[in-house]
């Protein structure tokens, strides 16, 4: 069991500066899109999500755990639990954020929640970003974080079944190349991405995981061609992991001012859930 006060980092805030270069634009639309329409260019608004490029933590090696992310215990509360997975968030859209502006994010971790569940004990993180460009506020983020024990066997959680008869479906190929493109766009270094002896021998997942934030970009691609402009909202959430044996399944379904999302496995069961809303009078 974790031997610190997580509770004691409420209110730990930190600011960083960012950018999404037109490299990185074209690199990211040869990613996660399955368009062929050129990139954004300088100037020009990028899609929803793809600030998640704009911020990426340049952490020396010395100064990565084991598991590949930045070593805990200074922004972050140093949890002594092994297994620590990006589990949701919430986005409100102000403005639009534009391929090569200057981009400020203020972090501030806004509560820890302690629990003990089935896989034993699990510790919640929120962080709440506030990202703005040149005219201002344009991103409110939330960012829900858990850290568990890695466990002995790998036990799935129970499936939720995808919707049988969705409204809007595609297939999505996931490939090695695809999540170490990924990773490398984000500089994300969590070894369950790409590095399948770690994945399968220390965390004791069957395969490589597939990027919880990766799915809801694919999920946000697709709700903004199906309505022809992005939402205003977003929110998503994981419940079940993805592999990168398996292709998505991207599914989406008309709801009440949006589209309730998920992604799914060939097998059925959904991996990442999503609702994209839009302000009262868009189509």
């Amino acid at each position: 069991m974790y031997q610190v006060n997580a509770a004691a980092w409420i209110g730990t805030s930190q600011i960083s500066e960012g950018c999404l270069t037109p490299a990185m634009s074209q690199m990211l639309q040869a990613t996660v899109t399955q368009s062929s329409d050129p990139a954004p260019e300088i100037g020009q608004t990028m899609p929803h999500l793809w600030h998640w490029a704009a911020f990426n933590e340049t952490v020396p090696l010395a100064d990565l755990a084991l598991d590949g992310h930045p070593k805990l215990g200074g922004f972050l509360p140093p949890i002594g639990l092994d297994r620590r997975m990006w589990a949701g968030g919430t986005l409100k859209f102000i403005q639009p954020l534009n391929v090569g502006d200057l981009l400020t994010r203020h972090s501030k971790i806004t509560n820890v929640v302690e629990k003990h569940g089935s896989a034993g004990p699990m510790v919640f993180v929120t962080v709440a970003h506030d990202i703005k460009g040149p005219d201002g506020l344009a991103v409110q983020e939330t960012q829900d974080i858990v850290y568990l024990q890695i466990p002995d066997t790998f036990s799935p959680p129970k499936p939720v079944p995808a919707p049988s008869e969705p409204e809007l479906a595609q297939t999505y190929p996931v490939t090695e190349t695809l999540l170490f493109r990924y990773s490398a766009l984000t500089f994300n270094a969590h070894r369950i991405h790409y590095d399948l002896p770690y994945a399968t021998q220390v965390e004791k997942y069957p395969g490589l995981i597939v990027h919880g934030p990766m799915q809801a970009t694919l999920l946000m691609d697709m709700a903004t061609r199906a309505k022809g402009c992005a939402p205003d909202s977003f929110k998503f959430r994981g419940i079940h992991p993805m592999f990168h044996f398996e292709d998505l399944r991207l599914i989406g379904t008309s709801i009440q001012g949006g589209l309730s999302l998920c992604t799914a496995s060939p097998q059925g069961h959904q991996g990442l859930q999503a609702t994209a809303l839009w302000e009262e009078g868009t189509p």
